[in-house]
């Protein structure tokens, strides 16, 4: 059983905590097609249908925070990785929907 439990993060405070020098590996699980609209650079695209095959790649140590496009989906799979152990899991509150207001309004919004 794990302790781990989903921090809930603004994009804002990704951003500030990445800036700061603290490692995180941004997840974003939304489809192709959206990631063809709208990528934060720097983000690793594993869309939430491919999360179970690929889960073996993320080291359950490593800081991960997912995205998706307004944080409902992000926060399914977050909860899915401290289930499969995953120690540092965060959601994106707001998706990149808010990260386009809030961090980079060059990300467009749909």
């Amino acid at each position: 059983m794990t302790t781990a439990s989903i921090s809930r993060l603004t994009p804002a405070k990704i951003v500030k905590r990445r800036n700061s020098g603290e490692y995180w590996r941004l997840l974003d699980v939304r489809e192709p097609w959206e990631m063809e609209i709208a990528k934060v650079p720097g983000s690793v695209a594993m869309p939430m249908v491919e999360i179970r095959g690929r889960v073996g790649g993320l080291k359950h140590e490593e800081p991960v925070a997912i995205l998706c496009h307004t944080g409902a989906r992000s926060m399914v799979v977050a909860a899915w990785l401290v289930q499969q152990g995953c120690e540092t899991v965060a959601n994106i509150e707001g998706g990149i929907d808010d990260w386009s207001v809030e961090v980079d309004a060059a990300i467009a919004r749909y």
